[in-house]
Order: structure tokens, then sequence, then C-alpha cells
């Protein structure tokens, strides 16, 4: 469930996060105009100038070129630059870091992936590109393009190596693409990850089939209209208009849409940056543009049964807007990477494809029908796209990644867990702010999906999760665990932070959360908790974050957002003790 990202680190764009500092326990602030890192030279430049006139502290050296990902601007001035280095010229994997400045641009501080220098033992390639592609082709199983040089800073001493992108893998579900890395003097496998996440990983999906278990996802039914039928009222077109959707597992939906004619619409929403749901057509497409619009002659979308087609476009855009709705309203996010840009699904992927995913290549959603056998239905289910849009929100800021992935596809470590629980805590987040009716919010994953524990995942007590094996707490034993069990740690700390420990109920579901020692923890509440982990995210996380690291990130945020003596920061302490991570037991540096 976890997009291994590691071939974007490779080439920097300068895109925006200008995201808001939330002000006290306010969840969002006022939103900030997007700025892209190239039209604001100044913080960009300062932080760059900083980064190396701090070299012992941020790692940056000579033969070294910090090129712009994000700028992030707090109320109070502070400003904070994500970058991503070259080393002579040659993109450095695991390179990244984030420098933290004051109002005025003087440094503060820099939280950074590599501990180490990039400069490689050698800087002369002994396999050719070709012998790479080859190398890189047969361990994907698939079709190799063109071997880039590139040095992988992520094992704890940087290397020469060459990064190839692998389509039609065969080692990949519904043969979506992989990015490998290949020691350009050993010829050694270093990385060979899928370029799409999918939400149900290798490992589950054995679970399930050893299980001989059959999910019947409880869908919705159908209500009143939720919005009136036709145009805003403009005399041309295209014009924004107002749209109805019966879904799968929502009910009876609003959309908005575009109106191309008078008796023409098309499932776009002009109002959310133009986002889309296309059809894939059975195909395993991972290019946005080659998926078939969905258009409609009433604006009235789907049947509510997977009989009518656009039935699953219509959860998938609903899923999609809500989702973008929730980061917009909640902390000023415009879009999944903030650049104020739509987002896009495809349905109908592929043939018997019992997933959806995150697809970075293909910046978009996509959807399988189901394998007909465990999955019956498409995954088009609400806390699913929230989840998965949070893997393109982590890929766009901390970029965190897995420290390995088997030959079966199962990811492994901290920075990896830690991205799919971001993932699993934003995504109940979206239930939260959506609060429909028919897809009660909960601090529950997957519930809908009607697998025999009732849910997937769960953020109380991750442990009662058997499918998984999802741990509650942490041991040294999580730095190589697989990514879905290991992300109890951060989820589990993130709930006693929100809820606190013991017996409540909320809502319509129980909970009852443990503590490693013991302890009582009393929550500081929903909104306090997100704002914190989100700040966290956008300026203290990198590729490598661990849970020790993940513990000062969020404490950091708290310092910043209610200061270092206030209730905020002391309750995330208590949090991250109460889930076993603390300052005593941080691992040495390399594990």
């Amino acid at each position: 469930m976890r997009r291994p990202h590691i071939r974007r680190v490779a080439i920097a764009v300068a895109v925006t996060t200008a995201a808001t500092l939330p002000a006290g326990p306010v969840f969002a602030a006022p939103d900030s105009p997007a700025r892209t890192a190239a039209s604001d030279s100044s913080p960009v430049d300062a932080a760059r100038a900083a980064a190396f006139a701090h070299a012992s502290a941020t790692g940056v050296a000579g033969g070294d070129t910090l090129r712009a990902k994000d700028v992030m601007t707090d109320p109070d001035g502070k400003q904070h630059v994500r970058f991503v280095r070259t080393h002579q010229g040659l993109p450095v994997l695991g390179g990244d870091l984030v420098v933290h400045l004051d109002k005025a641009s003087g440094y503060l501080g820099v939280t950074r992936a590599a501990d180490h220098t990039v400069e490689p033992a050698t800087t002369k390639a002994k396999l050719t590109p070709e012998q790479a592609q080859q190398k890189a082709a047969t361990a994907a199983k698939g079709d190799a393009g063109t071997a880039e040089l590139v040095l992988d800073a992520r094992e704890g001493a940087s290397a020469l190596a060459y990064q190839v992108r692998v389509t039609d893998s065969d080692t990949t579900e519904a043969g979506g693409s992989r990015t490998v890395v290949v020691d350009a003097g050993t010829g050694r496998i270093r990385s060979n990850v899928p370029d799409n996440d999918e939400f149900i990983s290798p490992s589950l999906a054995d679970t399930l089939r050893r299980r001989g278990e059959h999910a019947t996802p409880q869908t919705g039914t159908a209500g009143a209209p939720a919005a009136l039928v036709g145009a805003t009222g403009a005399a041309h077109y295209p014009a924004t208009a107002n749209g109805t959707g019966s879904s799968l597992f929502a009910g009876k939906v609003a959309l908005k849409t575009t109106q191309t004619a008078r008796t023409s619409f098309l499932l776009k929403d002009p109002t959310r940056w133009n986002t889309e749901t296309r059809d894939a057509r059975g195909q395993e497409l991972e290019n946005f543009s080659r998926g078939k619009k969905f258009t409609d002659g009433d604006n009235k979308w789907g049947t509510g049964t997977t009989s009518g087609r656009a039935t699953a476009a219509v959860d998938a855009q609903y899923g999609i807007t809500k989702t973008l709705d929730f980061y917009k309203k909640t902390f000023g996010r415009k879009g999944i990477k903030n650049n104020s840009a739509g987002a896009r699904g495809m349905v109908h992927f592929g043939n018997k494809v019992g997933n959806a995913f995150w697809d970075s290549v293909c910046g978009c959603m996509l959807y399988g029908d189901g394998d007909g056998d465990m999955f019956k239905k498409p995954l088009v289910v609400l806390d699913v796209t929230g989840h998965e849009l949070t893997h393109g929100v982590v890929d766009a800021t901390a970029g965190l990644e897995p420290t390995r992935v088997d030959q079966d596809g199962n990811q492994y470590g901290e920075p990896g867990a830690l991205n799919e629980s971001l993932a699993d805590i934003f995504g109940s987040n979206v239930e939260f702010a959506t609060d429909n009716p028919r897809n009660p919010p909960n601090y529950l994953l997957g519930e809908k999906l009607g697998l025999a524990q009732k849910f997937l995942r769960r953020l109380d007590h991750p442990s009662l999760d058997e499918l998984e094996g999802t741990i509650d707490y942490w041991s040294p034993a999580a730095f190589d665990t697989e990514v879905h069990a290991g992300s109890g740690v951060s989820s589990h700390a993130y709930y006693l932070l929100a809820e606190g420990s013991g017996r409540k109920t909320i809502g319509s579901v129980t909970y009852d959360s443990p503590t490693y020692d013991g302890s009582r923890v009393t929550g500081i509440g929903r909104t306090k908790a997100s704002a914190i982990f989100y700040r966290a995210l956008t300026r203290y996380m990198v590729s490598t974050t661990d849970f020790h690291d993940a513990r000062k990130a969020t404490l950091k945020a708290a310092s910043d957002m209610y200061g270092a003596d206030s209730t905020e920061y002391r309750t995330v302490n208590k949090a991250w003790a109460a889930v076993n991570v603390t300052s005593a037991n941080t691992p040495a540096a390399g594990h």
C-alpha cells in the first residue's frame, strides 16, 4: 500500500507548498497564495545559501546543487524550503532536506534524510547503461526504459547507480510499472519498487486467499436527491452544473459537473480545479488522457449498482472531491500538490483487478472492478480514496519511502510504515470531514469492505487487525516490519493524542485504546492532533523519517503551534511514550 517514489526524487521540479500554520486550536488558517519556488526566489536563495553556510549541519558540500521542491511560509513569517539534491550533476536518491528560516531569512536549522556525505567511493560505472537496463528488466520482468545515472545515498553510504523505469511488469499487479535501481559497480539490485500504491498489499491478498475469505462490501442506499439538477444559470458553455449521483457506498450524492451543451454534461468539477474521473475501459492505463470521458444527457449519474458503468465513477469522483475539500478547508492545501491543480481518477482499471491504487506516474487514482472472488465490487470507498490520495500528499512533501521491498512486492521499514499510517490517519479524517450518514465517520479503515473482522485496520487498538498482524507498540523489530503491520505504531500514537486512552464510544463505535506502560493519556481532540501531524509531515519529515524522528517532528510542530510548555506539547510526548517511542530508546544511527 505504498508507492515507492524513488524515481521522483531524481528530477526536482519547483512545486509550491505554501500551506499555512493553524493558529491555536483552529484547524485551518487563511489560505496563502500558492507560490512556485522559482517565483519566490528570496526564501529559496536564502535557504540555499544557509545550507552551504552551515554545511556541517546540513551535509551539503562542494559539487552539490539544491533544487527547491516546496516553499512553506507560516503566518509568523518563518519559512521552510524543501530541497532535492544533485551531486556533480547526478540526482541524489535520499539526498532531500528541509532548511528552516526565521522571518528575516536567518538560519534556524535543518531536517535532512542522509546523515552522511553523498560523495560516492567511485564515480566510474563498471556497467554500461544497456547492461543496467537488462538487469532491471530481468528483476522486474518487464520492458526497461532508459537507464540514468544517479547517486544512491539511502543505505548509509553513497554509491553510483542506474535508475530504470520498467513498464508492463509481470511482478506488479495489473502490469504496472516499477522503478529499479541497479548498482553501477556491482550490478546488484539496490531497490525494485512499484510505481503505484496498492490499497490491498500482496501479503494481505495472500492472507485472504488462504482463509478463503470473500469480502462482501456494504453498499449504501440511494436517498433523496442531494442537489437540484441543472446549470448554474450561465448563458454560455462550458458552465458549472449541479448534478446528482447514485453511488455504490455513499447513497445519493451531489456532484458539480461541467455542462458542455444544453443536454450534455461531463463528469468534471470546475469548482475543484477541474477534478475529473474517466473510464479506463478494462485497460491497464497509466495515462489519464487515454481514459474515456464520462458524459451524460441529464446530469444524473450512476444507478447505485455495478450494472451502471458510471456508478463506480460517482463514488470515485465523490471521494476525490471530498478529499480535496478536507485538505483545503482544514489546512488551506490547494490540491494534492498544493499547486491549485485538480485530482484525477480512472475507474474500471484492468481486467478483474481487486484493488485501488495511487499511481504517481499517472498522478491519479486507479480503481479496479474487483477480482470477482475476494472483492466482487470496486474499491471506491471514501476512506480508501482518502487514504490513497494522502499518499499523493506525502509524495509531494516528505516522500517517505520503505527501506526494502521483497520479491513479492511487500514493503518494509519504518518510513514506509509511517507513510501508511499518515494515509490511514488522514483517510479517517476525510470521513469525519465529510460526515455522510451512509458512510459514518470513525477511526476504522476499510470498515465497508465487508471483511470478516469488520474492518481492515483501526487506529485505537491496531493489533485487533489480525489480517495484517498490525502492532500496537514500537520495538526494534519495527525497523523491518511490513509497512501495514508497522503502521500501527504511529496510528496508535495519533489516536491517543486525539482521543486519549481507555474505553469510550464515539459515534456508533466503541473504542478501548491501551498503552504500553499502562499510563493514562487524555486526548487534545482530533482538530489539534491532526494539525500537529500535518505540520510535522509538511515541515519536519523527509524520505527517511522513522518513528523516533516522527516523535521529534510532532513535538517540534506542537512547540511551534502551542509552545514547549503547553498541554498539547506534553500530550504529544505522552502519546509517543504510550506506544514505546521515547528519547531513551532511540536506536543508534543505522539501526
